[in-house]
């Protein structure tokens, strides 16, 4: 399988996520997770940046699976 990361950096702080594809629910799941952790500095902005990132990754990944004409 392949894997893909998603980052960002905020401040001081990085945030990087290393995933398999086909994972993709896992890492929504997790994003949504750090958000409701008070401790960290991780919002529902960062989360949809993240987010947005991922579904770059899946277009890629879909549009591999096209026509060459369609594509």
């Amino acid at each position: 399988m392949s894997m893909k990361t998603l980052s960002l950096v905020k401040g001081r702080h990085h945030f990087c996520f290393r995933y398999e594809v086909g994972q993709e629910a896992k890492v929504l799941e997790a994003l949504v997770d750090m958000v409701r952790r008070r401790e960290l500095s991780f919002d529902w902005f960062d989360a949809a940046v993240l987010s947005h990132q991922l579904g770059q990754h899946l277009a890629k990944e879909l549009k591999a699976f096209l026509p060459k004409k369609a594509a």
